[in-house]
């Protein structure tokens, strides 16, 4: 089938370097991990290394190297070692009730339990060194709160995509010797579109002009304010090539086990989120990007992940399902994540003409909508926001009001999702109707909750198919084919009548302005 990939189906097949299991069944990354853990700072060190010497015009002598190479030596084996010992005491392995658990610890022993029926994403990840050698990292996240993602690094290539299926499977409800689901492919972003979307963001602009100032205070100062300000403002340029790097070469598949992503230029990634774990969906549009009918798709994927955006309990990973496309193309992926939901067609009820002394740039783009199962959101008009959730999905339901809003009459509703980018925000409502809509969308919500199924989904399909029990279902049904969409340029194929997916149960979620 064109556009399918197939990997590796059998996680008990044991190729060269992957471990075998031992008496008990349990099973470690590959031998290698210690050492790849141990010098993969180097870029980074090699690199600051090198900006100082050119940066302070330092003369570096023969005796002054060697005693850097040897810092640096002694640096890799202090952390190689530790990593070896944390190697010894890493196992995993899954249990009788079809559970992922992870024995792990040097100074103080953890044993953790990964409830597959929660499963979120599953990753394949293949940072450049463990890349050059044939070894991933898979990480794998489920919902509920504190730290719920456990990442094993390395496992060869070929073991890491046989255990994604296998994990995938076990979450699914079928067998988990089961073959990988086939997948029929979305839509891929062009690299240039690519290179182009992320020039023409506004921050681009901004690092833009922080760049000028660097060059120019660097000349000026004969480098040492320079290199202050690199560190403080400069650095943010790289962003651009990060995001291109991260995003380069981005596709999209459905199969029956969900969306798979694939993207990466010097990290390649392969993500698998399962039907129904989306939270929230939110489209974003640059002003610059509005002439094109360009957008970025972002997602909420309930379980708390670790990452440089946000702080303390609020912190997540910014899930992107496009970095950029069309509207029509964004708009035919996003119906495969939430079925059935035509969110053009849902009628916006505006803010108030009195928001425009509070808000007197966007308020015209202020609205909040529903239907029977998603609540919508837009504002901001330098960049355009559209968020969604649907109603068995939120999680809470707040009114705000601030002393200039009260002043006004005026109050904010937010409808709780999982932490995330996706924030669902009515801005400067009038002040009962924020109370009201408020209450309205806890009904829907409740109502949603109790007919709510999300465990299991593939034999819940099957069994609503065959219309009798599957008590052991063997395989995936098969996807949908593809049909081709008049969309030039943009988007290949897009898949017939979705295969209606369980959302999965809310994770707690805290109060967030």
């Amino acid at each position: 089938m064109s556009g399918q990939q197939q990997d590796p189906i059998s996680f008990q097949v044991v190729r060269p370097g992957a471990s075998a299991p031992d008496e008990r069944g349990r099973r470690r990354v590959h031998p290698l991990t210690p050492f790849i853990q141990g010098v993969r700072w180097w870029p980074a060190g090699i690199a600051l290394a090198l900006t100082s010497t050119v940066q302070f015009k330092v003369t570096v002598g023969a005796g002054a190297l060697l005693v850097a190479l040897a810092v640096l030596l002694a640096i890799t084996l202090m952390g190689t070692g530790w990593n070896y010992l944390a190697w010894q005491r890493l196992t995993f392995w899954f249990d009788a009730d079809g559970d992922l658990r992870v024995d792990s610890g040097v100074l103080s022993r953890q044993e953790r339990r990964l409830q597959l029926s929660r499963l979120q994403s599953v990753d394949v990840l293949q940072p450049l060194l463990a890349r050059i050698a044939g070894l991933a990292e898979l990480r794998v996240e489920v919902a509920g709160a504190g730290d719920s993602k456990v990442s094993l690094q390395f496992l060869t290539l070929a073991e890491a995509n046989s255990l994604r299926n296998e994990i995938v499977a076990r979450s699914a409800g079928v067998r988990h010797d089961a073959e990988e689901a086939p997948e029929n492919m979305l839509a891929a972003v062009p690299a240039g579109d690519l290179f182009l979307s992320l020039l023409m963001r506004a921050e681009t602009f901004v690092l833009l002009l922080v760049t000028g100032l660097l060059i120019f205070v660097t000349l000026v100062t004969e480098g040492t304010i320079g290199l202050l300000l690199l560190a403080t403002g400069g650095v943010p340029l790289f962003s651009i090539f990060t995001q291109f790097s991260r995003y380069y070469e981005f596709t999209v598949a459905e199969s029956p086990d969900g969306l798979r992503l694939r993207h990466g230029l010097l990290q390649k990634t392969r993500q698998t989120v399962p039907p129904g774990r989306v939270q929230a969906v939110g489209f974003v549009q640059p002003f610059l990007w509005r002439r094109k009918g360009w957008v970025r798709v972002r997602l909420n994927v309930a379980g708390a992940s670790t990452s440089a955006q946000g702080s303390g309990d609020q912190s997540y990973t910014e899930n992107v399902l496009l970095p950029v496309a069309p509207w029509p193309v964004a708009l035919a992926i996003v119906s495969r994540v939430l079925p059935g939901v035509d969110i053009m067609s849902i009628p916006l009820v505006p803010a108030p003409e009195r928001s425009r002394r509070r808000a007197w740039i966007q308020w015209r783009q202020l609205a909040v909508g529903w239907d029977d199962q998603v609540f919508i959101t837009r504002g901001g008009r330098i960049t355009e926001r559209w968020d969604i959730v649907p109603h068995a999905r939120t999680q809470s339901v707040r009114v705000t009001q601030g002393p200039w809003q009260r002043s006004l009459g005026l109050a904010s509703m937010h409808v709780d999702s999982t932490p995330g980018a996706v924030k669902i925000s009515g801005h400067h409502r009038d002040a009962d109707e924020a109370r009201r809509f408020s209450q309205e969308q806890a009904d829907r919500a409740a109502r949603a909750r109790a007919t709510d199924r999300s465990l299991r989904w593939v034999a819940q399909q099957q069994l609503a198919a065959t219309s009798s029990t599957v008590s052991d279902p063997a395989t995936y049904p098969p996807p949908p084919m593809p049909v081709v969409a008049p969309v030039p340029g943009a988007l290949a194929s897009l898949l017939a009548s979705p295969v209606e997916a369980d959302p999965v149960e809310p994770a707690e979620a805290g109060e967030r302005d």
